[in-house]
Protein backbone atom coordinates (compact mmCIF):
# COMPACT_ATOMS: atom_id res chain seq x y z
CA UNK A 1 0.00 0.00 0.00
CA UNK A 2 1.35 3.59 -0.59
CA UNK A 3 0.20 6.84 0.76
CA UNK A 4 -2.15 8.90 -1.14
CA UNK A 5 -0.56 12.43 -1.94
CA UNK A 6 -2.48 15.27 -0.62
CA UNK A 7 -3.24 16.84 -3.97
CA UNK A 8 -5.03 13.80 -5.16
CA UNK A 9 -6.71 13.99 -1.77
CA UNK A 10 -8.04 17.60 -2.66
CA UNK A 11 -9.27 16.35 -6.14
CA UNK A 12 -11.30 13.64 -4.03
CA UNK A 13 -12.78 15.74 -1.84
CA UNK A 14 -13.42 18.70 -3.58
CA UNK A 15 -17.09 17.22 -5.40
CA UNK A 16 -17.76 15.20 -2.57
CA UNK A 17 -18.35 18.85 -0.68
CA UNK A 18 -19.58 20.32 -3.73
CA UNK A 19 -22.21 17.83 -3.62
CA UNK A 20 -22.84 17.82 -0.11
CA UNK A 21 -22.79 21.92 -0.15
CA UNK A 22 -25.68 21.28 -3.20
CA UNK A 23 -27.65 18.80 -1.09
CA UNK A 24 -28.05 21.10 1.67
CA UNK A 25 -28.88 24.39 -0.18
CA UNK A 26 -31.77 22.77 -1.66
CA UNK A 27 -34.73 23.82 0.02
CA UNK A 28 -37.75 20.72 1.39
CA UNK A 29 -40.32 21.19 -1.39
CA UNK A 30 -40.72 17.28 -1.99
CA UNK A 31 -41.85 16.61 2.06
CA UNK A 32 -45.59 18.55 1.08
CA UNK A 33 -46.09 17.32 -2.29
CA UNK A 34 -47.98 19.39 -5.07
CA UNK A 35 -50.87 16.87 -5.00
CA UNK A 36 -51.06 17.30 -1.33
CA UNK A 37 -51.34 21.44 -1.34
CA UNK A 38 -54.50 20.86 -3.46
CA UNK A 39 -55.81 18.25 -1.52
CA UNK A 40 -55.12 19.81 1.46
CA UNK A 41 -56.83 23.70 -0.73
CA UNK A 42 -59.94 22.01 -2.01
CA UNK A 43 -60.88 20.28 1.40
CA UNK A 44 -60.36 24.01 3.23
CA UNK A 45 -62.33 26.08 0.82
CA UNK A 46 -64.09 23.96 -1.03
CA UNK A 47 -64.23 24.70 -4.78
CA UNK A 48 -61.86 24.25 -7.76
CA UNK A 49 -57.63 24.83 -7.68
CA UNK A 50 -56.66 26.53 -10.81
CA UNK A 51 -53.05 26.78 -9.80
CA UNK A 52 -50.52 25.42 -7.66
CA UNK A 53 -47.10 27.20 -7.57
CA UNK A 54 -43.84 26.79 -5.43
CA UNK A 55 -43.10 30.01 -3.92
CA UNK A 56 -41.13 31.35 -0.50
CA UNK A 57 -42.81 33.48 2.34
CA UNK A 58 -41.06 35.40 4.95
CA UNK A 59 -38.47 33.12 4.09
CA UNK A 60 -39.85 29.94 4.23
CA UNK A 61 -40.95 27.51 1.22
CA UNK A 62 -44.50 27.82 0.44
CA UNK A 63 -46.91 26.13 -1.82
CA UNK A 64 -49.08 28.98 -3.31
CA UNK A 65 -52.85 27.71 -3.96
CA UNK A 66 -54.78 29.66 -5.88
CA UNK A 67 -58.95 28.39 -5.68
CA UNK A 68 -61.81 29.36 -7.43
CA UNK A 69 -64.62 29.25 -4.59
CA UNK A 70 -67.96 27.54 -5.18
CA UNK A 71 -69.19 31.20 -5.24
CA UNK A 72 -67.14 32.26 -8.09
CA UNK A 73 -64.51 33.42 -5.66
CA UNK A 74 -60.81 32.89 -6.54
CA UNK A 75 -58.52 32.82 -3.33
CA UNK A 76 -55.19 31.92 -2.77
CA UNK A 77 -53.68 29.74 0.11
CA UNK A 78 -50.14 29.90 1.15
CA UNK A 79 -49.02 26.10 2.88
CA UNK A 80 -45.45 25.41 4.18
CA UNK A 81 -44.06 23.00 2.14
CA UNK A 82 -42.37 20.73 4.99
CA UNK A 83 -45.53 20.75 6.50
CA UNK A 84 -48.98 21.72 4.82
CA UNK A 85 -49.98 23.82 7.59
CA UNK A 86 -51.91 27.00 6.18
CA UNK A 87 -49.62 30.57 6.63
Amino acid sequence: MHASSPMTTMKLLIPFTLALLTALATPAWAQFSRDAAAATARQAGGGRVLSVDRSEYNGRAVWRVKVVTPKGEVRVLLLDATTGQAL
